[in-house]
């Protein structure tokens, strides 16, 4: 509430008006309200019945009244901005006057004991997560085999609810993650990838392949893997930046540009914080990954490690070969690969290979539910 309060006072002098109260703090102010109330009459009773201790303690009334009612619907509401908000603070702490009004303003106070935003911004996350724990305590010193009964019902609804908002802000913080990757993601033309392929100038408006771009918007697409690694090419090393979901693998190369990400000219653009710290730099610093190649299917991926031998021979180190097929089996194109660490090159193919499989037993599945055909009439 001291940055929230804070805000609003600079707010209301002319200060830091672009700044949205709302993706920060969603609807903390209602949680505020609505838990404390919960405390308060929580503790009231327990209060009275230490006081009158021949006076039973009824709970039931006090967890039907907040627990069905806008408790835990506060709480989800909240929940399911959390990403968005740590996404949007994320980006605003790199500018000066907001960072000033996090650290001299908000930080410096002794209510907030040395804790940052990011960290208080999380706790009703915890406190929800709790709820169950405390809903088991009070079931287990219940006496009434229908207040039990109650109780216990409610506490399998919240964990169910939890477990429901789990799969919401996962699908949340994936949708944010392939936004992002779609704006640093750049698909150069088919003509621009392999020069051998001539198009008149008058026929590639009729060729761009913009849906290229749009493979990455499925938010149902899991990222499963990323990292830099550096690719071996005839006469160089390049450095590339991989993306194995699951199911296709994606080889970029790492373009750096002079002007920054998110500066003045192109607007204050947002980095997701579940991108890797690495990522997240190369971003900051105007980064971008230019696809090398085609997406190569992992149904169409072949892994293979490279001999020791040529370690010393090729000077090799850490590294893996990846081919890609075609559907009739000819290799269209081989990418040799070079890990940091020998730890970083068994990630990768561990990564790689698990995906491979999950991928594969997934489809043979689907594709032997389709061809499940009804047993025969005994009177064919």
């Amino acid at each position: 509430k001291i940055f929230m309060n804070t805000l609003k006072y600079l707010q209301s002098n002319e200060f830091l008006l672009d700044v949205d109260l709302w993706r920060l703090f969603a609807n903390l102010e209602e949680l505020n309200k609505i838990s404390l109330s919960f405390l308060k009459t929580f503790f009231g009773t327990v209060k009275e019945h230490v006081s009158k201790s021949d006076s039973p303690v009824d709970f039931s009334s006090i967890l039907r009244k907040f627990f069905q009612g806008d408790l835990c619907q506060t709480h989800q509401i909240y929940c399911l901005n959390y990403t968005s908000a740590v996404f949007y603070l994320e980006n605003l702490r790199h500018r000066e006057d907001f960072g000033i009004y996090l650290k001299q303003w908000c930080e410096q106070n002794e209510q907030c004991k040395r804790l940052h935003l990011p960290e208080l911004l999380v706790a009703p996350l915890h406190r929800l997560t709790r709820y169950p724990l405390l809903l088991n305590n009070i079931w287990k010193r219940s006496t009434g085999e229908t207040e039990k009964g109650f109780i216990w019902s409610l506490k399998e609804k919240v964990e169910k609810s939890i477990r429901d908002l789990e799969g919401k802000v996962k699908w949340l913080d994936n949708f944010q993650k392939s936004r992002q990757l779609q704006e640093v993601i750049i698909w150069p033309q088919v003509w621009d990838r392999d020069k051998r392929f001539f198009v008149p100038e008058c026929l590639k408006q009729s060729l761009r392949e913009n849906s290229s771009e749009n493979i990455l918007s499925s938010a149902n697409r899991l990222l499963l893997h990323e990292g830099r690694l550096t690719l071996a090419e005839s006469t160089r090393l390049l450095d590339v930046y991989l993306f194995l979901f699951d199911d296709f693998l994606l080889i970029t190369k790492m373009k750096r540009n002079k002007k920054k990400y998110g500066g003045s000219d192109t607007g204050l653009i947002p980095v997701c914080p579940s991108l890797t710290p690495e990522l997240q730099s190369f971003i900051r610093e105007g980064g971008l990954c230019t696809v090398l190649d085609q997406p190569i299917p992992l149904d169409r991926l072949i892994l293979k490690k490279v001999d020791p031998i040529y370690v010393t021979v090729f000077n090799l180190r850490n590294a893996f070969l990846i081919q890609h097929e075609n559907r009739y089996r000819q290799c269209i194109a081989v990418f040799l690969l070079q890990a940091q660490t020998e730890t970083a090159k068994k990630t990768w193919m561990s990564q790689i290979e698990t995906a491979i499989s999950n991928y594969t037993m997934q489809h043979e599945t689907k594709n032997s539910a389709a061809f499940c055909f009804p047993a025969e009439s005994s009177e064919i």
